[in-house]
């Protein structure tokens, strides 16, 4: 069966010796596909980038994705502290039926269209306005116009980055703010994401993606260790190389837990159907929503709601591009119109034969959809454990972080306050001028 991936949100924030007048720096990793369990206690032993990194600062027990728990909403939540209904990035595939246009997870053209993005505005483009210097590297968007503005430089995403594309954007990011060039850098790497859906969570394939991900880590961190030598002339060192061998990738079959639609309804009376697995969303065909509605009511292993009736704590229905009908699956079961449309993948056989082993998407409370915060800096207290909190809190932290003043939002301040060295600073309207690099790594979901 398909096992539920998790999530994963880490910031950390690291001061540096500078004038006092210098901007704050903030460092985003967006890590795809994340899940909490990646670093217990256990599996921190033989992470020792990761385990440096936890030892220094705050970990809260769990962090909530938003709903729902797919890769562009939370994204976007992550990025505006808003909710995916505030926001609007509602899904990963999504249709505007007024222009009849198109949102495919960024690969078609209309996906760039600002009618997806200016929902809110999202922490770089504040920034950017702000006149602060803003890198991001394959970072979903980031080659996107929103509200008029682009960030100052965008390495875009075309294909799915390397561990070595991963090495080298961490190196030009501290590069960067060594020589002034960036005060905001993000950085997006998803090869854990893509072993975890391949293999599985739990495979041999998904933990040497993490290793490889935790050597870059662990020299990362040797950069950033406070002491004497780590003023203005710290030099950023090259994060080109890998530790670790990866294992033979196994074949893996497609399961039973499949939900077909063409078995309950006629796919002919669908004006649209818009992604596939845990959730799916379905626009009936004039004067067939009743009918629809009546028959998909009945079927095992999924609630579907009508938009006005989906629960209010999902903070989903007034979302602009949220369909009439909404599927949701039960833990661990697939929604796809028939299982010829099944996401398999080219495995080693050569053939659409290996079935996705891990999957997201499901209601946002569940324990397998949670995931972790951590942050470290002169901000945050060390050797800390904080109570859980949820992405839309995660906004106002790297606001504080990067000493700018956060828009509107709905996240919460007594949910993160107590992980700060100093409560009473927690409204980041005035902080202090000095220098300060936050690192924030954002493990998410695909």
């Amino acid at each position: 069966m398909a096992v539920p991936l998790r999530a994963l949100l880490l910031v950390l924030a690291l001061g540096l010796a500078q004038p006092a007048s210098a901007p704050r720096k903030l460092l985003v990793f967006l890590l795809d596909g994340f899940r909490s369990d990646y670093i217990s206690d256990e599996a921190l032993e033989s992470l020792p980038g990761l385990k440096e990194i936890v030892s220094r600062g705050v970990k809260a027990d769990y962090l909530t994705p938003d709903f729902p728990t797919l890769s562009y909403p939370n994204y976007y939540t992550l990025m505006t502290g808003r909710h995916s209904e505030v926001h609007q990035m509602t899904g990963n595939y999504m249709w505007d039926s007024n222009s009849n246009k198109s949102f495919d997870i960024g690969v078609n053209k209309d996906s760039l269209m600002p009618l997806w993005w200016n929902g809110s505005e999202p922490l770089w483009v504040t920034l950017t306005k702000a006149k602060r210097k803003v890198h991001m590297y394959y970072w979903p968007g980031c080659e996107v116009e929103i509200l008029g503005v682009r960030p100052t430089y965008c390495l875009e995403y075309k294909t799915s980055p390397t561990d070595i594309n991963f090495a080298n954007a961490v190196s030009d990011a501290l590069d960067s703010f060594k020589n002034g060039r960036a005060d905001l850098a993000a950085i997006y790497h998803e090869r854990i994401d893509v072993e975890g859906h391949h293999y599985g969570p739990s495979s041999p394939q998904r933990k040497d993606a993490l290793k490889a991900v935790d050597t870059v880590f662990k020299y990362m961190a040797q950069w950033i260790q406070p002491g004497p030598e780590a003023g203005n002339d710290r030099h950023c060192q090259p994060l080109s190389g890998q530790d670790g061998s990866f294992c033979t990738k196994a074949d893996i079959f497609w399961k039973d837990k499949v939900i077909e639609l063409k078995q309950h309804i006629s796919l002919g009376d669908l004006q649209q159907v818009k992604d596939r697995g845990p959730l799916v969303s379905l626009w009936p065909a004039p004067g067939k929503h009743a009918e629809i509605y009546n028959k998909l009511r009945t079927v095992e292993h999924m609630t579907v709601y009508e938009k006005e009736a989906i629960p209010s704590r999902f903070y989903y229905k007034k979302g602009k591009f949220v369909s009439p009908l909404t599927l949701l699956a039960d833990e661990g079961w697939f929604i796809t119109e028939s299982r010829e449309l099944l996401p398999f993948w080219m495995n080693s056989t050569g053939k659409r034969a290996g079935w996705q082993r891990g999957w997201h998407g499901y209601d946002n409370e569940l324990m397998d959809m949670r995931g972790i915060f951590l942050a470290f800096g002169p901000d945050f207290k060390s050797n800390f454990r904080a109570a859980p909190i949820r992405s839309v809190d995660v906004y106002n932290v790297m606001c504080h972080a990067a000493g700018i003043a956060p828009l509107p939002n709905n996240g919460s301040w007594s949910r993160v306050m107590c992980m700060l060295k100093s409560p009473a600073s927690a409204a980041p309207r005035h902080l202090p001028g000095g220098l300060a690099l936050a690192l924030t790594l954002l493990l998410l979901l695909q």
